[in-house]
């Protein structure tokens, strides 16, 4: 039978879209400012970065719970929409 793990880890994926302009200092706010104060939450097990040549960057992180530790918002200035995310528990097989 498939169903969804009911004591899963969490996986948050996270997605932001930067001004064409603004995507090398988006990329470091999100891993040198953001990311640092994710990460030192108890329940955070892992992070990764990925960048799309359209200028958007996705952060997936992995949480042990029930609800992933909130993302700061990035500076306006530098996003060409605001950041978007959904959570996701993996598929029993």
């Amino acid at each position: 039978m498939v169903g969804v793990e009911s004591s899963a880890v969490i996986v948050r994926m996270w997605e932001v879209r930067a001004h064409p302009e603004a995507f090398g200092e988006l990329l470091s706010w999100v891993c040198e400012a953001m990311l640092p104060k994710v990460e030192v939450h108890p329940m955070h097990l892992s992070s990764e970065v990925y960048a799309s040549t359209d200028q958007r960057l996705v952060v997936v992180s992995k949480w042990r719970g029930s609800t992933p530790e909130g993302f700061a918002e990035p500076p306006s200035h530098l996003v060409a929409r605001k950041p978007q995310f959904w959570d996701f528990t993996q598929v029993d097989r």
